[in-house]
């Protein structure tokens, strides 16, 4: 009789698929918060942005982050001619993570993709490359809804079309409450769920 449970207790577990969560913290930077692009949306999702990293943190998930990365050309660039407000300029204040974060995670021991434009390349790459094929389901938080985490909740289901991609609408802000209202419709008709 103990045998046969032993083997039961084995193929049970050999049926059990691992999960593995990931939390994609988009461009939670001083300009986009109460800097240059700031907005009172942006200030007041920090909080519950902060807590979500410390659930994922207190359940040993993977989380990376994304930061909006322009140098001193900014103004020529194509995002430069379209929105004439510089912000997120390497090395400035404006460019760091918000302090409430990096109070909370070890920065040196996270993957971080500083990108130029609005979705990373370098984050897409690296799920081509297999980088991340232990991982079952990515939920995406941050700044802007309607710009960068629409981009990245995008090139996450292009380059990764069975994981379950997730976006909290509670730790994202928009440019306008509008435009992240119709970010969110957006993506729940490319099937990322969307949790209020």
């Amino acid at each position: 009789m103990h045998g046969k449970a032993v083997g039961s207790f084995l193929r049970v577990k050999r049926q059990e698929k691992i999960t593995m969560k990931m939390l994609l913290v988009v461009d939670m930077q001083k300009d986009f918060i109460d800097g240059a692009l700031g907005t009172k949306e942006a200030q007041a999702i920090v909080p519950a942005v902060v807590e979500k990293i410390r659930s994922y943190q207190k359940d040993r998930e993977r989380i990376v982050f994304t930061m909006d990365t322009h140098g001193e050309n900014y103004l020529e660039t194509q995002e430069g001619k379209n929105l004439p407000v510089p912000h997120c300029i390497k090395g400035t204040a404006g460019w760091e993570l918000c302090e409430q974060i990096r109070g909370t995670v070890n920065l040196s021991e996270m993957k971080i993709y500083q990108k130029e434009t609005f979705g990373s390349s370098e984050y897409a790459l690296d799920w081509e490359k297999g980088c991340y094929a232990d991982v079952t389901e990515v939920e995406i938080i941050g700044l802007c809804t309607d710009i960068c985490v629409i981009s990245n909740a995008m090139l996450t289901k292009a380059f990764a079309p069975e994981i379950k991609v997730t976006v909290d609408a509670s730790c994202c802000a928009g440019v306008t409450p509008q435009s992240h209202e119709n970010a969110l419709a957006a993506m729940k008709m490319c099937q990322i769920y969307v949790k209020p």
